[in-house]
Protein backbone atom coordinates (compact mmCIF):
# COMPACT_ATOMS: atom_id res chain seq x y z
CA UNK A 1 0.00 0.00 0.00
CA UNK A 2 1.36 3.71 -0.66
CA UNK A 3 -0.17 6.36 0.78
CA UNK A 4 2.25 8.82 -0.80
CA UNK A 5 0.21 12.09 -1.56
CA UNK A 6 0.15 13.10 -4.94
CA UNK A 7 1.95 16.59 -6.73
CA UNK A 8 -1.48 17.78 -6.61
CA UNK A 9 -2.89 16.73 -3.02
CA UNK A 10 0.48 18.10 -2.06
CA UNK A 11 0.14 21.67 -3.76
CA UNK A 12 -3.62 21.96 -2.15
CA UNK A 13 -2.20 20.64 1.87
CA UNK A 14 -0.23 23.46 1.43
CA UNK A 15 -2.69 25.86 0.01
CA UNK A 16 -4.69 24.88 3.03
CA UNK A 17 -2.21 25.06 5.40
CA UNK A 18 -1.46 28.22 4.57
CA UNK A 19 -5.21 29.19 4.40
CA UNK A 20 -6.10 27.25 7.92
CA UNK A 21 -2.83 29.76 9.66
CA UNK A 22 -3.51 33.06 8.21
CA UNK A 23 -7.97 33.42 7.99
CA UNK A 24 -9.17 30.42 9.03
CA UNK A 25 -7.79 29.97 13.05
CA UNK A 26 -7.85 34.22 13.36
CA UNK A 27 -11.79 33.73 12.17
CA UNK A 28 -12.58 31.65 15.15
CA UNK A 29 -13.12 34.29 18.02
CA UNK A 30 -14.82 36.06 15.46
CA UNK A 31 -17.49 34.19 14.57
CA UNK A 32 -17.91 33.54 18.21
CA UNK A 33 -18.47 37.07 18.71
CA UNK A 34 -20.60 37.30 15.73
CA UNK A 35 -22.82 34.12 16.38
CA UNK A 36 -23.40 35.54 20.15
CA UNK A 37 -24.61 38.95 18.49
CA UNK A 38 -27.26 37.47 16.34
CA UNK A 39 -27.94 35.41 19.28
CA UNK A 40 -28.82 38.15 21.13
CA UNK A 41 -30.86 39.34 18.10
CA UNK A 42 -33.03 36.48 17.95
CA UNK A 43 -31.43 35.36 14.47
CA UNK A 44 -29.88 32.05 16.57
CA UNK A 45 -29.66 30.33 13.12
CA UNK A 46 -28.21 32.83 10.52
CA UNK A 47 -24.54 32.64 9.37
CA UNK A 48 -21.78 35.06 10.93
CA UNK A 49 -20.77 37.47 8.40
CA UNK A 50 -17.73 36.16 8.64
CA UNK A 51 -18.28 32.49 7.17
CA UNK A 52 -19.21 34.36 3.97
CA UNK A 53 -15.66 36.03 4.18
CA UNK A 54 -13.66 32.85 4.77
CA UNK A 55 -15.79 31.23 1.60
CA UNK A 56 -14.59 34.08 -0.68
CA UNK A 57 -11.17 33.72 0.35
CA UNK A 58 -11.01 30.00 -0.29
CA UNK A 59 -12.42 30.50 -3.57
CA UNK A 60 -10.00 32.93 -4.55
CA UNK A 61 -7.29 30.54 -3.43
CA UNK A 62 -8.93 27.69 -5.48
CA UNK A 63 -9.73 25.74 -2.41
CA UNK A 64 -13.29 24.80 -3.48
CA UNK A 65 -15.04 21.70 -3.62
CA UNK A 66 -12.12 19.34 -3.33
CA UNK A 67 -13.94 16.63 -1.86
CA UNK A 68 -15.56 16.14 -4.93
CA UNK A 69 -13.30 14.56 -8.47
CA UNK A 70 -14.14 16.86 -11.39
CA UNK A 71 -16.55 19.07 -9.54
CA UNK A 72 -14.56 22.03 -10.40
CA UNK A 73 -13.30 23.52 -13.59
CA UNK A 74 -10.75 22.51 -13.97
CA UNK A 75 -10.85 19.25 -12.52
CA UNK A 76 -8.30 19.13 -9.48
CA UNK A 77 -7.75 15.19 -10.26
CA UNK A 78 -7.91 14.09 -6.31
CA UNK A 79 -8.02 10.70 -4.99
CA UNK A 80 -10.32 9.54 -1.48
CA UNK A 81 -6.49 8.97 0.05
CA UNK A 82 -5.24 12.57 -1.10
CA UNK A 83 -8.23 14.56 0.19
CA UNK A 84 -8.52 12.47 3.10
CA UNK A 85 -5.11 14.69 3.94
CA UNK A 86 -6.66 17.46 3.13
CA UNK A 87 -9.83 16.57 5.63
CA UNK A 88 -8.04 16.46 8.10
CA UNK A 89 -6.81 19.51 8.25
CA UNK A 90 -10.00 21.13 7.81
CA UNK A 91 -11.34 19.13 11.25
CA UNK A 92 -8.38 21.38 13.04
CA UNK A 93 -11.44 23.83 12.81
CA UNK A 94 -14.35 21.83 12.56
CA UNK A 95 -17.44 24.77 12.50
CA UNK A 96 -15.62 26.63 10.03
CA UNK A 97 -12.71 25.13 7.58
CA UNK A 98 -15.14 22.36 6.49
CA UNK A 99 -18.03 24.85 5.18
CA UNK A 100 -15.45 28.11 4.29
CA UNK A 101 -13.78 25.31 1.57
CA UNK A 102 -17.36 24.03 0.51
CA UNK A 103 -16.93 20.54 1.88
CA UNK A 104 -18.78 20.68 5.19
CA UNK A 105 -21.78 17.57 5.84
CA UNK A 106 -24.18 16.96 4.97
CA UNK A 107 -24.30 19.32 1.98
CA UNK A 108 -20.91 17.32 0.36
CA UNK A 109 -22.88 13.74 1.06
CA UNK A 110 -25.85 15.45 -0.91
CA UNK A 111 -23.84 16.47 -4.00
CA UNK A 112 -22.04 13.39 -4.13
CA UNK A 113 -25.21 12.12 -4.48
CA UNK A 114 -26.48 14.37 -6.80
CA UNK A 115 -23.66 13.67 -8.81
CA UNK A 116 -23.58 10.08 -9.06
CA UNK A 117 -27.32 9.58 -9.66
CA UNK A 118 -29.16 12.95 -9.95
CA UNK A 119 -30.67 13.71 -13.21
CA UNK A 120 -29.43 16.38 -15.10
CA UNK A 121 -32.55 18.82 -14.45
CA UNK A 122 -32.00 18.31 -11.21
CA UNK A 123 -28.02 18.41 -10.98
CA UNK A 124 -28.69 22.24 -12.65
CA UNK A 125 -31.77 22.89 -10.19
CA UNK A 126 -29.80 21.78 -7.11
CA UNK A 127 -26.39 20.59 -7.79
CA UNK A 128 -25.21 23.82 -9.53
CA UNK A 129 -25.96 26.14 -6.33
CA UNK A 130 -24.98 23.71 -4.11
CA UNK A 131 -21.61 23.63 -5.57
CA UNK A 132 -21.22 27.36 -6.01
CA UNK A 133 -21.84 27.64 -2.28
CA UNK A 134 -25.28 29.81 -2.62
CA UNK A 135 -27.80 27.34 -0.90
CA UNK A 136 -27.41 24.78 1.61
CA UNK A 137 -29.31 21.65 1.90
CA UNK A 138 -30.21 18.91 4.14
CA UNK A 139 -30.64 14.89 4.42
CA UNK A 140 -33.59 13.31 5.90
CA UNK A 141 -33.08 9.97 7.15
CA UNK A 142 -33.47 9.25 11.07
CA UNK A 143 -36.78 8.80 12.37
CA UNK A 144 -37.59 9.39 16.36
CA UNK A 145 -40.37 6.73 15.93
CA UNK A 146 -37.74 3.48 14.77
CA UNK A 147 -34.30 2.48 15.42
CA UNK A 148 -33.18 4.17 12.78
CA UNK A 149 -29.42 2.40 13.34
CA UNK A 150 -31.24 -0.21 10.82
CA UNK A 151 -32.34 1.69 8.16
CA UNK A 152 -34.47 -0.90 6.81
CA UNK A 153 -37.26 0.39 9.59
CA UNK A 154 -38.02 3.71 8.20
CA UNK A 155 -41.53 4.38 8.48
CA UNK A 156 -41.62 7.21 6.30
CA UNK A 157 -43.97 6.95 3.29
CA UNK A 158 -43.75 7.91 -0.24
CA UNK A 159 -47.00 6.44 -2.29
CA UNK A 160 -47.61 7.36 -5.75
CA UNK A 161 -50.61 9.61 -6.64
CA UNK A 162 -50.22 10.09 -10.50
CA UNK A 163 -47.42 12.52 -11.73
CA UNK A 164 -46.84 13.16 -7.81
CA UNK A 165 -45.14 11.52 -4.83
CA UNK A 166 -47.23 12.38 -1.32
CA UNK A 167 -45.15 12.05 1.41
CA UNK A 168 -46.20 11.22 5.70
CA UNK A 169 -43.76 10.80 7.75
CA UNK A 170 -41.49 12.21 10.59
CA UNK A 171 -37.45 12.89 10.60
CA UNK A 172 -35.28 14.50 13.15
CA UNK A 173 -31.48 14.96 13.46
CA UNK A 174 -31.73 16.47 9.90
CA UNK A 175 -28.66 18.90 10.06
CA UNK A 176 -29.18 22.09 7.87
CA UNK A 177 -32.92 22.30 8.30
CA UNK A 178 -32.31 25.36 10.79
CA UNK A 179 -30.37 27.37 8.40
CA UNK A 180 -31.94 30.04 6.31
CA UNK A 181 -29.53 29.30 3.17
CA UNK A 182 -31.05 25.29 3.46
CA UNK A 183 -33.28 25.37 0.24
CA UNK A 184 -33.55 21.57 -0.27
CA UNK A 185 -34.17 17.95 1.41
CA UNK A 186 -33.43 14.79 0.77
CA UNK A 187 -35.94 12.74 1.94
CA UNK A 188 -35.56 9.01 2.22
CA UNK A 189 -38.95 6.96 2.68
CA UNK A 190 -40.81 3.89 1.87
CA UNK A 191 -42.20 3.48 -1.90
CA UNK A 192 -42.56 -0.49 -1.27
CA UNK A 193 -43.70 -1.58 2.05
CA UNK A 194 -43.68 -5.11 0.52
CA UNK A 195 -40.68 -5.28 -1.45
CA UNK A 196 -37.37 -7.11 0.01
CA UNK A 197 -35.69 -5.17 2.97
CA UNK A 198 -33.25 -3.27 0.84
CA UNK A 199 -35.38 -2.49 -1.98
CA UNK A 200 -38.33 -0.60 0.20
CA UNK A 201 -36.82 2.60 0.22
CA UNK A 202 -36.41 5.24 -2.15
CA UNK A 203 -34.79 8.88 -2.15
CA UNK A 204 -37.15 12.53 -2.93
CA UNK A 205 -35.86 15.74 -3.35
CA UNK A 206 -38.17 18.22 -1.46
CA UNK A 207 -37.78 21.93 -1.68
CA UNK A 208 -37.78 23.34 2.46
CA UNK A 209 -40.92 25.32 1.54
CA UNK A 210 -43.01 22.78 0.35
CA UNK A 211 -46.36 23.07 1.63
CA UNK A 212 -46.79 20.03 4.55
CA UNK A 213 -43.22 20.85 5.33
CA UNK A 214 -42.47 21.75 9.10
CA UNK A 215 -39.42 22.30 11.15
CA UNK A 216 -40.64 21.54 14.71
CA UNK A 217 -37.95 21.92 16.69
CA UNK A 218 -33.62 22.47 16.37
CA UNK A 219 -32.49 20.00 18.94
CA UNK A 220 -28.88 21.08 20.80
CA UNK A 221 -26.34 18.54 21.04
CA UNK A 222 -24.97 18.63 24.69
CA UNK A 223 -26.19 21.78 25.36
CA UNK A 224 -24.53 22.94 22.34
CA UNK A 225 -27.05 24.74 19.28
CA UNK A 226 -25.18 24.83 16.21
CA UNK A 227 -25.67 27.45 13.64
CA UNK A 228 -27.34 25.10 11.33
CA UNK A 229 -29.50 23.46 13.37
CA UNK A 230 -29.54 19.32 13.76
CA UNK A 231 -33.65 19.63 13.19
CA UNK A 232 -36.90 17.64 13.85
CA UNK A 233 -39.39 18.03 10.98
CA UNK A 234 -42.77 16.60 9.80
CA UNK A 235 -44.15 16.01 6.51
CA UNK A 236 -47.66 15.90 6.24
CA UNK A 237 -49.08 15.23 2.67
CA UNK A 238 -46.27 16.85 0.90
CA UNK A 239 -46.69 16.37 -2.51
CA UNK A 240 -43.96 16.79 -4.72
CA UNK A 241 -43.59 15.65 -8.55
CA UNK A 242 -41.96 11.91 -9.64
CA UNK A 243 -39.12 13.77 -11.37
CA UNK A 244 -37.82 14.39 -7.97
CA UNK A 245 -36.75 11.38 -7.57
CA UNK A 246 -33.57 10.46 -7.12
CA UNK A 247 -32.45 7.19 -9.42
CA UNK A 248 -34.77 3.87 -9.39
CA UNK A 249 -37.77 3.06 -6.94
CA UNK A 250 -36.48 0.85 -4.65
CA UNK A 251 -32.82 2.16 -5.15
CA UNK A 252 -32.88 4.23 -1.71
CA UNK A 253 -31.09 1.96 0.67
CA UNK A 254 -27.86 1.24 -2.07
CA UNK A 255 -27.65 5.54 -2.61
CA UNK A 256 -27.84 5.71 1.04
CA UNK A 257 -24.54 3.30 1.49
CA UNK A 258 -22.96 4.40 -1.42
CA UNK A 259 -23.81 8.38 0.16
CA UNK A 260 -22.22 7.01 3.62
CA UNK A 261 -19.26 5.21 2.71
CA UNK A 262 -16.87 8.52 1.38
CA UNK A 263 -18.72 10.37 4.18
CA UNK A 264 -17.25 8.18 6.73
CA UNK A 265 -13.79 8.78 5.18
CA UNK A 266 -14.32 12.38 5.61
CA UNK A 267 -15.25 12.25 9.05
CA UNK A 268 -12.62 10.39 10.47
CA UNK A 269 -9.79 12.32 8.91
CA UNK A 270 -11.98 15.18 10.78
CA UNK A 271 -12.01 13.63 13.53
CA UNK A 272 -8.15 12.85 13.78
CA UNK A 273 -7.53 16.70 13.25
CA UNK A 274 -9.92 17.31 15.96
CA UNK A 275 -7.57 15.09 18.02
CA UNK A 276 -4.19 16.07 16.80
CA UNK A 277 -5.50 19.87 17.71
CA UNK A 278 -6.19 18.43 21.04
CA UNK A 279 -2.79 16.97 21.58
CA UNK A 280 -1.21 19.97 20.66
CA UNK A 281 -3.08 22.28 23.12
CA UNK A 282 -2.46 19.64 25.66
CA UNK A 283 1.51 19.86 25.26
CA UNK A 284 1.35 23.12 25.44
CA UNK A 285 -0.50 23.21 27.99
CA UNK A 286 1.46 21.00 29.95
CA UNK A 287 4.84 22.68 29.48
CA UNK A 288 3.57 25.81 30.14
CA UNK A 289 1.61 25.31 33.76
CA UNK A 290 3.39 24.24 37.00
CA UNK A 291 2.42 21.93 39.66
CA UNK A 292 4.53 20.35 42.67
CA UNK A 293 7.25 22.27 41.83
CA UNK A 294 7.39 20.98 37.66
CA UNK A 295 6.05 21.48 34.74
CA UNK A 296 2.75 19.41 33.67
CA UNK A 297 4.96 17.86 31.46
CA UNK A 298 7.37 16.26 33.96
CA UNK A 299 4.33 14.53 35.66
CA UNK A 300 4.51 10.67 34.72
CA UNK A 301 0.98 10.54 34.30
CA UNK A 302 0.98 13.56 31.57
CA UNK A 303 3.76 12.07 29.51
CA UNK A 304 1.77 9.00 30.05
CA UNK A 305 -1.36 10.69 28.28
CA UNK A 306 0.63 12.28 25.65
CA UNK A 307 2.66 8.95 24.48
CA UNK A 308 -0.90 7.18 24.33
CA UNK A 309 -2.40 10.02 22.70
CA UNK A 310 0.05 9.96 19.53
CA UNK A 311 0.07 6.11 19.55
CA UNK A 312 -3.54 5.78 19.50
CA UNK A 313 -3.92 8.91 16.62
CA UNK A 314 -1.19 7.41 13.94
CA UNK A 315 -2.96 3.69 14.30
CA UNK A 316 -6.39 5.63 13.66
CA UNK A 317 -4.81 7.67 10.93
CA UNK A 318 -2.88 4.49 9.29
CA UNK A 319 -6.29 2.26 8.69
CA UNK A 320 -8.54 5.34 8.10
CA UNK A 321 -5.80 5.62 4.98
CA UNK A 322 -5.81 1.90 4.28
CA UNK A 323 -9.58 2.39 3.69
CA UNK A 324 -9.20 5.07 1.12
CA UNK A 325 -6.80 3.49 -0.90
CA UNK A 326 -8.79 0.32 -0.34
CA UNK A 327 -11.72 2.54 -2.02
CA UNK A 328 -9.17 4.10 -4.35
CA UNK A 329 -8.03 0.57 -6.06
CA UNK A 330 -10.50 -1.77 -5.73
CA UNK A 331 -13.94 0.67 -4.82
CA UNK A 332 -16.31 0.98 -2.06
CA UNK A 333 -17.25 -2.70 -1.20
CA UNK A 334 -13.57 -3.64 -1.01
CA UNK A 335 -13.07 -1.29 1.93
CA UNK A 336 -16.76 -2.36 3.77
CA UNK A 337 -15.20 -3.62 6.62
CA UNK A 338 -12.30 -1.55 6.72
CA UNK A 339 -14.46 1.29 6.75
CA UNK A 340 -17.23 -0.09 10.21
CA UNK A 341 -13.39 -0.45 11.56
CA UNK A 342 -12.63 3.11 11.73
CA UNK A 343 -16.09 4.62 12.20
CA UNK A 344 -16.03 2.50 14.97
CA UNK A 345 -12.90 3.58 16.35
CA UNK A 346 -12.13 6.65 15.44
CA UNK A 347 -14.45 9.08 17.11
CA UNK A 348 -13.40 6.93 20.14
CA UNK A 349 -9.66 7.65 20.30
CA UNK A 350 -10.58 11.28 19.27
CA UNK A 351 -12.61 11.18 21.96
CA UNK A 352 -10.22 9.96 24.21
CA UNK A 353 -7.31 12.38 23.39
CA UNK A 354 -9.67 15.08 23.92
CA UNK A 355 -10.70 14.08 27.31
CA UNK A 356 -6.90 13.84 28.36
CA UNK A 357 -6.57 17.38 26.96
CA UNK A 358 -9.41 18.69 29.07
CA UNK A 359 -7.97 17.30 32.40
CA UNK A 360 -4.46 18.86 31.73
CA UNK A 361 -6.18 21.79 31.24
CA UNK A 362 -8.30 21.80 34.70
CA UNK A 363 -11.07 23.86 34.77
CA UNK A 364 -10.41 25.82 31.40
CA UNK A 365 -11.00 22.43 29.52
CA UNK A 366 -14.89 22.55 30.03
CA UNK A 367 -14.98 26.31 29.38
CA UNK A 368 -15.08 27.55 26.07
CA UNK A 369 -11.72 29.61 26.59
CA UNK A 370 -10.79 26.64 24.66
CA UNK A 371 -12.23 24.16 21.09
CA UNK A 372 -11.83 21.39 23.93
CA UNK A 373 -15.29 20.79 25.28
CA UNK A 374 -17.15 21.94 21.87
CA UNK A 375 -14.87 19.00 20.05
CA UNK A 376 -15.63 17.02 23.21
CA UNK A 377 -19.35 17.23 22.29
CA UNK A 378 -18.63 16.79 18.32
CA UNK A 379 -16.66 13.80 18.56
CA UNK A 380 -19.36 12.21 21.55
CA UNK A 381 -22.25 12.69 19.17
CA UNK A 382 -20.10 11.13 15.88
CA UNK A 383 -20.35 8.06 17.55
CA UNK A 384 -24.09 8.16 17.04
CA UNK A 385 -23.67 9.71 13.35
CA UNK A 386 -23.54 7.76 10.22
CA UNK A 387 -24.60 4.60 12.75
CA UNK A 388 -23.73 3.80 16.23
CA UNK A 389 -20.77 2.00 17.13
CA UNK A 390 -22.44 -1.13 17.91
CA UNK A 391 -23.74 -1.68 14.41
CA UNK A 392 -20.45 -0.96 12.75
CA UNK A 393 -18.71 -3.96 15.37
CA UNK A 394 -21.22 -5.85 14.29
CA UNK A 395 -20.49 -5.61 10.94
CA UNK A 396 -17.05 -6.06 11.38
CA UNK A 397 -17.22 -9.36 13.94
CA UNK A 398 -19.81 -10.55 11.24
CA UNK A 399 -17.07 -10.14 8.41
CA UNK A 400 -14.41 -12.10 10.88
CA UNK A 401 -16.85 -14.81 11.66
CA UNK A 402 -18.48 -15.21 8.16
CA UNK A 403 -15.43 -17.43 6.79
CA UNK A 404 -15.85 -20.38 9.70
CA UNK A 405 -19.80 -19.37 10.96
CA UNK A 406 -21.91 -18.15 8.09
CA UNK A 407 -24.74 -15.92 9.35
CA UNK A 408 -28.14 -17.60 8.47
CA UNK A 409 -28.95 -13.94 7.24
CA UNK A 410 -27.89 -11.55 4.86
CA UNK A 411 -25.45 -8.57 6.99
CA UNK A 412 -27.85 -5.51 7.48
CA UNK A 413 -25.47 -2.75 6.35
CA UNK A 414 -25.48 -0.10 9.07
CA UNK A 415 -27.81 2.87 8.54
CA UNK A 416 -28.20 6.33 9.67
CA UNK A 417 -28.46 7.41 13.40
CA UNK A 418 -27.51 11.17 13.16
CA UNK A 419 -26.31 13.38 10.50
CA UNK A 420 -23.73 15.91 11.84
CA UNK A 421 -21.82 18.32 10.27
Amino acid sequence: MDFELSAVARHYRSSLQEFMNACVYPAEPVYAEQRSALRREGREHDVPPIVEELKDEARRRGLWNLFLPGATQPAHGLSVTDYASLAEITGRSPHLAPEATNCAAPDSGNMEVLHLFGTPDQRERWLAPLLSGEIRSCFAMTEPDVASSDATNIATRIERDGDHYVINGRKWWITGAADPRCKIMIVMGLTDPHAASHARQSMVLVPLDTPGVTVRRSLPVFGYSDQHGHCEITLDDVRVPVDHRIGQEGSGFAIAQSRLGYGRIHHCMRAIGMAERALELMCRRAASRTAFGAPLAEQGVIGEWIAESRIAIEQARLLILKAAWLIDKHGPKAAKAEVAMIKAITPRVASEVVDRAIQTHGAAGVSDDTPLARMWTMLRALRLADGPDQVHLRAVARTELRSIYPPATQLVEPGLAVEVS
